[in-house]
């Protein structure tokens, strides 16, 4: 027996052969797509297994292309904007019984709504990525030994393997889920604002490398001080999570971030920490490459990725990362916040 969906403002359409798309109200850089109220309709259940068939959500546009290993796509939510009970029930039907499980498992509402959001949001975006062939619904995940999730993509050959990479960061007021191809990718999101229980140079002086700590002791004002602390982790933390690596992989007092260099925020490892036969720190290089942007004038945002050109020798020519960011309300609504006041890029 099919669950049912009681009358909702905005739910996919699970007809097939799909409607013809429907127009789009495009003003500026803001490009709207609503649903119209609908009356009960049946949820079709997922495939049994794996990603491959399953009937398609006509009602997530997909975006543009990504051109190159050099440009990341990002999509994010504001979980305080989403309290429609008949839309946060349609995103829970999109997460599979482990990870509703674990959402349900929460102590605090909030947090059990923040973790069922950034599944469907995870979900959401990969099906825009395979031109919406394959159902939200449909998609298993895997594990690396460091905990990193991957697509877990079925054996039968019946959807082509694609080399599609994501990775996701949530605070308490954003969750954000960041999209490369061919290329491994991080992402780290840090309110601004936010205040540490213990002194900035005390937190610095544990997790941070002696170089990193005098760049900090340096400045003077307290409050910049904070943010450049900030800055740091949110870099590092990307760096970690592009690496696959956590943290426990990957300590961050093993690398240093040059924030001010010509060519751009780089890495550099500590050799007197690091010791190349520990697993992991062989892996610790200068490969990778980073974009830092403030976003919506209340967060930061790193993202990093592979880089394949100082592999190939042609460092002295870096090529920035290729950005575009959109705010999004799944079946809702999406805005592309690139080239606004709400995506201000820093590095």
């Amino acid at each position: 027996m099919h669950r049912r969906l009681l009358r909702c403002r905005a739910m996919p359409l699970l007809q097939l052969p799909p409607p013809p798309p429907r127009a789009l109200g495009v003003s500026g850089s803001r490009m709207n797509h609503r649903l119209l109220r609908c009356r009960v309709m049946p949820l079709q259940p997922p495939p049994p297994l794996g990603v491959s068939g399953g009937r398609l959500f006509a009602s997530l546009p997909s975006p543009p292309p990504i051109q190159s290993r050099r440009e990341v796509h990002v999509w994010y939510l504001c979980p305080d904007e989403l309290n429609d009970q008949s839309q946060l029930n349609m995103y829970e039907e999109l997460l599979s019984p482990v990870e509703k499980e674990y959402a349900a498992s929460m102590k605090v509402a909030a947090l059990r709504k923040d973790a069922m959001l950034s599944r469907a949001l995870l979900r959401t975006t990969l099906s825009r990525y395979t031109d919406c062939k394959i159902d939200p619904r449909s998609f298993e995940f895997k594990k690396n030994e460091f905990g990193k999730p991957e697509i877990l993509w079925p054996p039968d050959n019946s959807i082509v393997e694609r080399p599609l990479y994501f990775n996701i960061s949530h605070t308490t007021s954003l969750i954000a889920c960041g999209i490369a191809m061919h290329a491994h990718i991080g992402i780290d999101i840090e309110e601004k604002k936010r205040n540490t229980t213990k002194n900035i140079l005390s937190l610095a002086r544990r997790y941070f490398t002696p170089s990193e700590v005098d760049y900090l002791i340096a400045i003077s004002d307290s409050d910049v001080q904070r943010k450049e602390f900030l800055k740091l982790w949110t870099l590092k933390e990307a760096y970690v999570k592009a690496l696959g690596l956590g943290f426990s992989g990957a300590p961050f007092n093993t690398f240093s971030i040059m924030l001010e260099t010509s060519k751009g925020i780089r890495i550099s490892k500590v050799s007197k920490v690091c010791d190349d036969s520990i697993s992991g720190f062989d892996h610790l290089s200068d490969n990778w490459q980073f974009t830092f942007a403030e976003l919506n004038s209340s967060h930061y945002m790193s993202v990093c990725i592979e880089d394949d050109s100082r592999k190939q020798g042609l460092e002295n020519t870096p090529v920035p990362v290729g950005l575009k960011v959109w705010k999004t309300r799944p079946f809702v609504e999406d805005t592309l916040v690139s080239g606004t006041d709400a995506l201000k890029l820093i590095a």
